[in-house]
């Protein structure tokens, strides 16, 4: 099974993925960590019991990772181009204690698992890219441990809605169906693949794209 876990910011750099969303949201982005062998870092905010927000990017005191850094950080043009445009919100991910399984039946869509800071299992592409754009979620599977939203500090945002927009609904709802996703975000016909997340945040509803 695969559960929604999180949804992901892609941003340029984490001072400006976090001044993106701290403006949206009206909090301080407190929650942080740093992934050693990806070289990035980023900051969280919770969403509700199991699931979270986070705003990820390459880590500039960080030495040069050994494969392809994840959500295809390493094409920095590409990252810059989008959030010019205002695609900020654009990669997800689903948790599973089953990644070999997942992998073995989807792995050409997904990517392989790499064991990453010695601690989770989770699916990157061979060029580190998006999968399938990032209509597709990232796989992480970290065992017997509890979804990584029941450590954060709690912040009284919550998500009411996650929307993809595609021209074709039907055939992804359809994927998503195939591949066991709970939860998946809710695909709505649109002119181009786009995501956005309604959210209840302290001082009022807000959209994040």
């Amino acid at each position: 099974m695969l559960q929604f876990d999180h949804m992901t910011v892609i941003a340029p750099t984490l001072e400006e993925g976090i001044e993106y969303v701290s403006n949206c949201l009206e909090i301080d982005l407190i929650n942080g960590t740093t992934h050693t062998d990806m070289c990035t870092h980023n900051r969280r905010v919770k969403l509700g019991e199991s699931c979270y927000l986070e705003v990820i990017a390459i880590n500039p005191d960080a030495p040069s990772p050994s494969c392809p850094r994840w959500f295809g950080l390493d094409e920095i043009e590409a990252v810059r181009t989008e959030w010019s445009k205002g695609a900020r919100l654009r990669g997800w991910v689903a948790r599973t204690n089953e990644i070999d399984k997942v992998l073995r039946l989807h792995g050409h869509l997904l990517g392989s698992t790499k064991w990453l800071d010695d601690h989770f299992n989770f699916s990157v592409p061979a060029g580190g890219e998006l999968p399938m754009g990032g209509i597709l979620p990232s796989v992480i599977d970290v065992g017997d441990n509890p979804p990584t939203a029941t450590s954060l500090v709690d912040q009284g945002v919550r998500l009411r809605e996650f929307v993809l927009e595609h021209p074709t609904p039907s055939k992804i709802i359809a994927l998503y169906n195939e591949m066991g996703i709970v939860e998946p975000p809710k695909v709505r016909e649109g002119a181009r693949p786009c995501f956005s997340a309604l959210l209840d945040t302290p001082s009022g509803l807000t959209v994040l794209k």
